[in-house]
């Protein structure tokens, strides 16, 4: 799979890739209007070209108390988003090339008032989304919020997936769940932060063609 161009789908107008975007940068202004005041921490996994997040912090009234981590292992997507945020002058924005899965890159970031899985959980194997559900109570701080993506192919899994964060403290805060392609969720952290377990992996990234010859 080219993850560089697979983008380009988000440029074709009232598609299912565009209109799962503008819904993500709304849950990401909701979750920003609604945080506290002060710093705030922004952390995304699987970042792509970080057109998410790069559409919403240019003009938002948070933009100066945001501080974001965007990891990708691709490195053209990351040069994209390096060029894009310096074009937008979001030098708050530090991008990383490297393995998304690992809790490593992560720990000057962590815990995060957001936590952004976007494009992440119909990449992954069922054992692989439960078990980065459990690492986001070490990646979000108590109160923070996450917000997540997963397609509505059967065997759907977003309300399995929405059980396992109740499970782990999560509250389901906003969700767009009716579109026939999409799900996409924001929940709120209500329990106790957790110690992040360094040196761990949260997934291995196996993509959506290859899981469904499973």
């Amino acid at each position: 799979m080219d993850w560089h161009g697979w983008h380009d789908l988000y440029d074709i107008p009232d598609s299912p890739m565009a209109q799962r975007l503008k819904v993500v940068q709304d849950q990401i202004r909701f979750s920003l209007d609604n945080s506290p005041s002060g710093p705030l921490r922004i952390i995304s996994i699987c970042a792509g070209q970080g057109r998410d997040l790069l559409g919403v912090l240019p003009g938002h009234p948070r933009v100066e108390d945001v501080k974001a981590l965007l990891v990708d292992l691709d490195e053209r997507n990351t040069v994209s988003i390096h060029n894009s945020a310096s074009d937008l002058g979001l030098s708050q924005v530090e991008v990383l090339t490297g393995d998304a899965s690992l809790t490593d890159n992560y720990a000057a970031m962590a815990p995060a008032d957001i936590v952004l899985m976007c494009g992440v959980f119909g990449n992954i194997t069922e054992e692989d989304i439960e078990r980065c559900v459990s690492t986001c109570t070490q990646l979000c701080k108590r109160g923070g919020r996450v917000i997540w993506t997963r397609h509505r192919r059967l065997p759907d899994r977003v309300p399995q997936i929405c059980k396992w964060f109740e499970g782990h403290g999560f509250d389901e805060e906003l969700s767009a769940n009716n579109n026939p392609d999409f799900g996409i969720v924001t929940h709120r952290f209500s329990a106790e932060t957790q110690p992040l377990i360094q040196s761990a992996s949260m997934f291995s990234f196996v993509g959506s063609e290859a899981l469904r010859d499973v």
